[in-house]
């Protein structure tokens, strides 16, 4: 009885130290969240202006030296990822000082990401409010359900989510297919897999995908009368194509780890889920600059209003960050087949590995 009592304290322990731990992390990363416009400003500037060079390049190019063209779509590809990070953070209204010019770039930087900004902007940060919460599922993330949850399906719909779940098909068919064909519609209604269903008002999403629908009509179709539609679609597509897969791998990194955290409404908590529902992913200071230090994504989780170009000075100042979730890049792949929830062992598993 006396040890079932001391386990008990001990657990209790730990647990107020592990709170105490969260919050002095958050408290830490608060003194970052404050927006540099000059800094913005030059990291606009670092990022278009190359990526405009790269794909001039491109289109001049195309004639005579394809291999060039294709060559180029890696660095301009990274550029729109790049690109893409500068937009997701001012959907965070983080990256400038104020909204209106948060709301006016990320506006104008989906013309060239596809990718709708308000509805986007809405649905991921429904996303962050309920990031690992196992009773508030539905959108801005990719769908992870529990064992439990898998087994209890039906035999047409366990199929359907190990073809959803299939790295090849959710990474290399299914985020090209996303971004190019499945923003141009006003989809409302997540993946049938689990059953936690939300909605957003539906007014403000036609709104937002018809009118980039239309802007990237306009600015694609001017270009493709002056260069070729020919030329634009075998230089553009391309870099479309390599952003979502980059894109796309980073996202899915950023949450589906051996070591991510799940837990139902009764026991989750929004900082604690943040921290350590999120990986550090460590990658080479080259590829950290192209994805916009998005790999930090404990901290961004942690604290949305922190601008990405604060994100690292944030790590340098507090070691403790260094070390939570940090995944480096061979280590990463290992992830890719990782697919449910293992309540019980808390941790994410294989479909080899369901019992």
């Amino acid at each position: 009885m006396a040890e079932s009592s001391t386990s008990i304290e001990n657990s209790i322990s730990r647990e107020i130290d592990k709170n105490l731990k969260v919050q002095s992390l958050a408290k830490h990363c608060a003194k970052f969240q404050k927006a540099n416009n000059l800094k913005a400003f030059f990291q606009i500037l670092n990022t278009l202006i190359p990526f405009v060079i790269i794909y001039t390049i491109m289109v001049f190019s195309f004639d005579f030296a394809y291999w060039l063209t294709a060559l180029l779509t890696i660095p301009a590809s990274l550029l729109l990822v790049r690109l893409f990070i500068i937009q997701h953070d001012c959907g965070h209204n983080s990256f400038f000082t104020t909204r209106k010019w948060n709301n006016r770039t990320g506006r104008l930087l989906s013309v060239l990401t596809w990718t709708p900004y308000d509805f986007w902007r809405r649905t991921h940060n429904l996303h962050h409010a309920s990031s690992g919460n196992l009773d508030n599922r539905g959108f801005g993330s990719i769908e992870t359900i529990t064992i439990d949850e898998y087994k209890a399906l039906p035999a047409n719909l366990q199929f359907w989510y190990r073809v959803y779940r299939n790295p090849y098909i959710l990474l290399l068919l299914g985020t090209p297919f996303f971004i190019i064909i499945v923003q141009r519609f006003p989809f409302t209604t997540p993946f049938p897999f689990c059953k936690v269903k939300r909605s957003i008002e539906s007014r403000s999403i036609w709104k937002s995908v018809f009118g980039l629908n239309i802007s990237i009509l306009l600015l694609f179709g001017i270009l493709g009368m002056v260069i070729g539609y020919d030329v634009l679609i075998m230089t553009y597509l391309p870099i479309l194509i390599g952003t979502s897969w980059l894109g796309g791998w980073m996202f899915f990194i950023q949450h589906q780890f051996k070591d991510a955290h799940w837990d139902h409404q009764d026991n989750w908590d929004h900082q604690e889920a943040a921290l350590m529902g999120s990986s550090y992913y460590d990658l080479h200071p080259v590829l950290q600059w192209f994805t916009g230090n998005i790999g930090l994504h404990h901290i961004h989780h942690l604290n949305a209003r922190i601008p990405n170009y604060r994100l690292q000075e944030c790590m340098n100042k507090n070691q403790n960050l260094r070390e939570i979730n940090r995944i480096r890049f061979w280590e990463s792949l290992k992830c890719a087949k990782l697919a449910l929830w293992d309540e019980k062992n808390r941790k994410m598993i294989t479909f080899k590995q369901i019992t």
